[in-house]
């Protein structure tokens, strides 16, 4: 019997034409199967692009099993470190609002200009790890905790007003696209390699935040000089119900300003925490910074008069159309005590709302509501991480929730934890001025889609681009070629080349020139021809930069022989003007000025190129003049501050390190004589911070 079984178990079964596999399916069917993309279920999915709405413009549903699945993996990829915004720097202040604000919005932190409500704010790249620089180019978050009385409002932002996606299930994709490769583990902190360029290329929804991403907006000076978007339209609830839509704008007090690219991969080598520190030390010098906080707000019929879609995360509106309205101003005026507790364990969820702000329907906050908290349970251990004191609301907490890891609060006795009850002191009421949703109208078939209103991917990239002044323009085409010019498929650069045709002829022919590929552009047809609109001068860093030294640093560099009567008389005037001017010298230990006496440094050249300040004073006389000049360093120093078109002040006597360097004394106007009873001319030319015109002329000589 039993080798007569074996024999059976052996024996192979006859050819068949075909095989029926699960429910009826055929070999041919499994086969076209085999690359389907499916769900961890095995599930084939239909749709990877879109996720699912009641109606085109309606809200994202929670039945959506493959948007949840897919943003639950993405969240719990790393712990504890986030998987994006890992990088990242906070400090407490507060919020104070103008009387415009309770027009619009029955929020209780809107209401009395009087009040101070604290906030916690956390600065972020996206991209990177922990470990990773300051300046890598880059998304910055820009997130604030407000601590209400009314509770937390978390108001989730970064400092582009826009977003590479339009849709929520993307955002695993965009994210993997940027990570490092997975095969080799690199680049770190870096958009520039195929598998980015890749998946943008064929999202052409990405076309307008990149034109944001290779601006200078990527790579901003500090913090303090950063502004900050809701990036999403919200709704503000006044006192009788009514919606006004808005978008969330901060604006730094100090102006908004960056860094050359250039200067970007030396104070990465030089500082990997200059952002870091240039916030740390102005509120520990007790120069606060401050932004104002301002809203578009426009109603329902504004909106349907927009040739855009205000449900488009990958559009603005122009503030040509809606003028902001500032609500309010918030100032950081204290560092945290401790790094980990506050600013790593800090979470912010864009579902933390309060009554008199409201969601809209669009689709990548929709899905942010669900994928913040989600990571949140991961990254801090589970559903208690609001009694982390940086994340405890500042107002009574009453619920029935209970358990949970790291379960801290201890209610007050008794045996109730449920709702409705009846027992003796357990009764919690529900409030009449409670959240409550703004109710919308909604209706429309359950489906995957993008609405047709979400289509036009290239406008708003040519606005941006109008927008610019030429020294931004140039910056624009000078990243997008390096970018792509670490792009290894030649495809993936014909295809990009292809997208900037459509956004602007000549941005596609000087990108196509700097990587020598004239003439290669892919063909492509866009779903929506593009519109040529007017240009909106809000857009430009440059062109509304405000002429102040406030905030700013300054450098001098001195050597033996330097006149300390004028390195007084710079930080006198500098303090006057609201800089931190920081004496540099050969040797941190200072050097010997003129008569003998002690010049105190601040910093020494070897640590300090030039590159952490905004405008440099050559304060150099006579034998320590002619020594420095034989130092690299001090030649990098002075070089590189006349590359990055800064202003030079120059004192008589420091000719021999300018010709070491190879720097004209009268290139420009930039270049400026220094002495202790002229120092006007110096800190006035400053106040411009860059003269442009010298950028091409470097580069050409070059």
């Amino acid at each position: 019997m039993a080798s007569d079984k074996k024999t059976r178990r052996l024996r192979k079964p006859k050819a068949k034409k075909q095989q029926v596999g699960n429910g009826g399916e055929t070999h041919q069917q499994a086969k076209r199967r085999e690359d389907a993309l499916t769900t961890d279920q095995g599930v084939p999915i239909a749709d990877n692009q879109s996720s699912l709405k009641a109606g085109p413009r309606g809200p994202s549903l929670l039945e959506d099993f493959i948007l949840r699945e897919k943003i639950t993996h993405f969240d719990h990829e790393r712990i504890p470190e986030r998987v994006v915004h890992a990088r990242g720097y906070g400090a407490h202040g507060f919020f104070q609002a103008y009387p415009a604000a309770k027009k619009l919005s029955k929020a209780a932190f809107l209401q009395d200009s009087d009040a101070k409500t604290p906030v916690f704010v956390r600065f972020s790249t996206v991209a990177g790890s922990k470990g990773s620089p300051d300046l890598a180019r880059d998304v910055r978050g820009f997130a604030v905790k407000f601590y209400t009385d009314d509770g937390i409002f978390d108001l989730v932002g970064n400092n582009i007003p826009v977003f590479f996606i339009q849709d929520a299930i993307k955002f695993p994709d965009l994210i993997h696209s940027v990570k490092p490769e997975r095969d080799r583990g690199f680049p770190q902190a870096q958009s520039a390699h195929d598998t980015f360029w890749d998946f943008v290329g064929l999202t052409p929804e990405s076309l307008h935040m990149l034109m944001w991403a290779m601006s200078d907006r990527a790579i901003p000076r500090s913090f303090r000089m950063m502004d900050g978007f809701g990036v999403h339209t919200f709704r503000f609830i006044d006192k009788k119900g009514k919606s006004t839509f808005v978008k969330f704008h901060w604006r730094a007090m100090l102006g908004s300003q960056a860094v050359m690219w250039d200067e970007a991969l030396k104070i990465n080598g030089a500082d990997p925490d200059f952002h870091r520190k240039d916030l740390w030390n102005a509120i520990e010098n007790g120069d606060y910074p401050e932004w104002e906080l301002s809203v578009q707000a426009f109603d329902e019929e504004q909106a349907d008069a927009f040739d855009f879609d205000i449900l488009d995360a990958s559009k603005l509106i122009p503030e040509e159309l809606v003028p902001l309205t500032p609500i309010g101003k918030m100032t950081l005026d204290r560092n945290v005590d401790e790094f980990f507790a506050e600013t790593e364990q800090v979470a912010f969820c864009p579902s933390h709302l309060v009554p008199g702000i409201d969601f809209t329907n669009d689709p990548l906050l929709q899905g942010r509501l669900f994928s913040y908290l989600d990571t949140q349970l991961s990254r801090l251990g589970g559903p208690n991480f609001h009694q982390i004191p940086i994340n405890a609301p500042k107002c009574p907490v009453h619920n029935f929730h209970r358990g949970g890891h790291m379960q801290m609060h201890v209610p007050k006795r008794g045996r109730v934890s449920y709702d409705p009850n009846s027992l003796p002191d357990a009764v919690k009421a529900e409030h009449p001025s409670g959240f409550t949703s703004y109710p919308e109208a909604m209706e429309g078939d359950k489906r995957r889609l993008r609405p047709e209103s979400f289509g036009d991917h290239y406008s708003q990239a040519r606005l941006f681009w109008k927008s610019m002044t030429e020294p931004e323009q140039r910056h624009i085409v000078n990243a997008f070629a390096f970018e792509l010019g670490n792009c290894e498929a030649e495809h993936i650069r014909r295809r990009m080349l292809g997208h900037l045709v459509h956004v602007d002829e000549s941005l596609a022919e000087r990108v196509a020139d700097a990587l020598g590929m004239e003439g290669k552009a892919e063909t492509i047809e866009p779903t929506v021809p593009p519109r040529d609109p007017d240009p909106s001068p809000a857009l430009s860093m440059v062109a509304n930069l405000p002429e102040t030294l406030q905030g700013r640093k300054l450098a001098v560099l001195v050597a033996d022989g330097s006149d300390p009567a004028l390195v007084d008389a710079l930080r006198r005037r500098g303090k006057k003007e609201g800089a931190n001017v920081v004496v540099v010298a050969p040797k941190i230990g200072g050097a010997k000025g003129k008569g003998g006496k002690k010049i105190g440094a601040d910093a020494s050249l070897g640590a300090a190129p030039s590159v952490l300040f905004d405008a440099v004073v050559v304060a150099l006389v006579g034998h320590g003049a002619e020594s420095i000049a034989k130092e690299a360093d001090a030649k990098d120093f002075l070089s590189d501050a006349y590359r990055h078109c800064k202003i030079i002040g120059r004192v008589e006597g420091s000719d021999p390190l300018f010709e070491a360097a190879g720097v004209p004394i009268d290139a420009d106007e930039g270049l400026v004589k220094v002495a202790e009873r002229k120092l006007k001319p110096f800190f006035e030319a400053a106040k411009r911070h860059r003269i442009w015109e010298r950028e091409t002329e470097v580069t050409s000589a070059g």
